[in-house]
Formats: C-alpha cells, sequence, structure tokens
C-alpha cells in the first residue's frame, strides 16, 4: 500500500462539495436582481402609492422565489447522528462522525463529516447525491457508490431507499417527490398568471389565481405528509438512531402558502364589500383627480370675457329653454 500513501488504490479521494447549490444561487440572483429594479425606481413614483407599490413587488417577487426555488431544495426532510462507526469496507478503523440525511423531491443527499474532520490520516467530509427524478436511475446512483468504494455509513443509509431493499420506502418518497414537485410547477405558473391579472389590472381574477396557488402549495406538502405516516425503516448505527423530520422547505412551503391564502382572501373579500379601498391598494383610485382634470379643462374653455349673465345662460338646463330664436341672413 505504499505506493498510493497508506490508503486502499480502489478508493477515490474524498469528495469535496460546493457551499450551495448554484441552482438556487441562480435563482436568488434573478429574484433580487428584480428587486434591486423596483427599488431603483422606487423614487418616481409619488406620495403614499410608493408605499403600496414597494409591498406589492416585494411580496409578489417572494412567493415567486420561493415557489419556484424549493423545486431545487434537499431539506424537505433532515436528519442527523452522532456515532462512532466504521469507516470502509474490508478496514478496521472506526471513526467518530456525524451522518447526515437530507431527502429533497428528486432523491437524498447523505453527509459525513469526521469529528474532527482529519481521521485515520484522511479528510473525512463527504457528500452525496442519489437521484431518483424521471431522468435518473437511483439504483444504478447505489452501485456507482459500490464501485468508487464510498465509506460504509453512506452506503447503509443510501441501501434503505434502493427499490430492492426490504424497508419499502423507494416507490413512496419517489412517487410523492414527482406529484410534489408538479403541483408545485402549476402553483409557479398560478402566480405568474395572478401577477399579469394584477398588472392589468384585473384584481378579482387575480385574487382567484392567488388562492388557486395557495391551494396547490399546501396540496404538494399532502404527498409529503402521507409518506411520513407510513412506517419507517429504522437506520442505526450502533446505539444510536438517525431519524428525520420535517426541513426548512416544507416549513417555508407551508409558510408562503398560507400566505397566499390570506392575501387571496383580502383581495376577494375587499373586492366585494370594500372596492375603493382595494383600488387604492393597487393605485386605482384616481377619480378625484380626473375629476379635478375635466373640472379644470371646462374652466379653461370658458370665454374670460363674458359677462355673468351669459354664464348664467350657459349654465341654464335644456329642459328650460321654450323659445328658439332663427335669424334669417
Amino acid at each position: 500500500m505504499t505506493p498510493w500513501d497508506g490508503s486502499f488504490p480502489f478508493y477515490p479521494n474524498t469528495n469535496a462539495y460546493f457551499p450551495f447549490d448554484t441552482t438556487q444561487a441562480v435563482i436568488i440572483s434573478v429574484f433580487f436582481s428584480a428587486l434591486a429594479t423596483c427599488i431603483i425606481i422606487l423614487p418616481g413614483i409619488r406620495g403614499r402609492v410608493r408605499f403600496f407599490w414597494l409591498l406589492r413587488g416585494i411580496t409578489g417577487l417572494f412567493i415567486g422565489a420561493v415557489v419556484l426555488m424549493i423545486q431545487f431544495t434537499r431539506d424537505w426532510e433532515n436528519g442527523w447522528v452522532t456515532a462512532n462507526t466504521s469507516y470502509k469496507s474490508f478496514s478496521r478503523a472506526v471513526v467518530n462522525a456525524d451522518i447526515g440525511l437530507h431527502i429533497g423531491l428528486a432523491g437524498v443527499n447523505i453527509t459525513f463529516v469526521g469529528n474532527p474532520v482529519n481521521q485515520v490520516n484522511e479528510t473525512i467530509n463527504y457528500n452525496e447525491h442519489f437521484a431518483w427524478s424521471f431522468d435518473a436511475d437511483y439504483d444504478r446512483s447505489y452501485s456507482e457508490g459500490l464501485e468508487k468504494g464510498l465509506p460504509s455509513p453512506i452506503l447503509y443509509v443510501a441501501e434503505k431507499f434502493t427499490s430492492q431493499s426490504p424497508c419499502g420506502v423507494h416507490n413512496q418518497y419517489r412517487i410523492s417527490g414527482h406529484y410534489a414537485s408538479l403541483t408545485l410547477w402549476m402553483a409557479f405558473c398560478t402566480w405568474v398568471l395572478a401577477t399579469l391579472l394584477f398588472s392589468m389590472p384585473i384584481l378579482l381574477y387575480g385574487g382567484y389565481m392567488l388562492l388557486l396557488t395557495a391551494a396547490l402549495m399546501l396540496f404538494s406538502l399532502f404527498f409529503l405528509f402521507t409518506v411520513r405516516n407510513t412506517p419507517n425503516c429504522p437506520i442505526q448505527f450502533g446505539p444510536a438512531s438517525l431519524k428525520t423530520a420535517y426541513g426548512g422547505s416544507f416549513w417555508l412551503t407551508l409558510t408562503t402558502g398560507l400566505l397566499c391564502l390570506l392575501l387571496g382572501l383580502g383581495v376577494v373579500v375587499l373586492n366585494s364589500m370594500h372596492p375603493e379601498k382595494l383600488k387604492l391598494l393597487f393605485n386605482l383610485d384616481d377619480t378625484d383627480g380626473k375629476g379635478e382634470a375635466a373640472e379644470g379643462w371646462e374652466k379653461s374653455h370658458l370665454p374670460t370675457d363674458a359677462s355673468a349673465s351669459e354664464q348664467e345662460m350657459l349654465t341654464v338646463p335644456l329642459s328650460e329653454l321654450c323659445e328658439v330664436t332663427v335669424t334669417k341672413l
């Protein structure tokens, strides 16, 4: 083993992972750019309308960013455990490490970080992704992990989600993830429609689209909730057990869905009870301005040298005029 510096020749070097998902970074950058554009043009809006316009912009961008970003997150369910476990097959080395399981809509991430990171003359810092999306084969990814010689704890956890595992959770998580992803894409489409309807403006139907967005987001959580109610397969590392709980993406989706529900109900109720307040919120209360403009236009077209009697004659109703004098030319 000397030519390989004391490591097994069939084990590759440790996988170093990027600190964040680049897809999420792109989405966040796009929506922050849109928010920056809204702030730049904000000084050109006058009066109290400025506050309502900024509030609508921030709320709409937040909802759109959340609905799109949670499609690619991997923390719908999270679980961590600290245990003493074997490092690799055909080795008696035992390491102390943190083992994490992160379940997303398109697969699972398994992390394996040593305490400390440098043990048995190696850097123990792994993050492996096993996908089960439509264009991916989970069992094949697991077989490739076996061929690469990944650490035993990662392979042990990944094996629980294979289609041949006696746990039988592979199809449940895979199908629920597919349906949840589909409903979230539909929610993103309804959010786009709501934004267009509010800008046209067709406020009532925009409120209906917000309610539909909320319903789709909350319905996507139902698929994951049904998986949690099924018997889970135990993941044991000696006396320690790895258990999962709902992660940040689940609670963020629930919060955003409830927000859409409240906003949609608010638009529908205000449209039926106080439409003038709803128009004020969407900068449509310009009747006073139109009245002042019309009054100014009428005053500007009155003759400046007209006498009081002539101005009174202009204001006489048409029904009071009894005689019409015709002058022959």
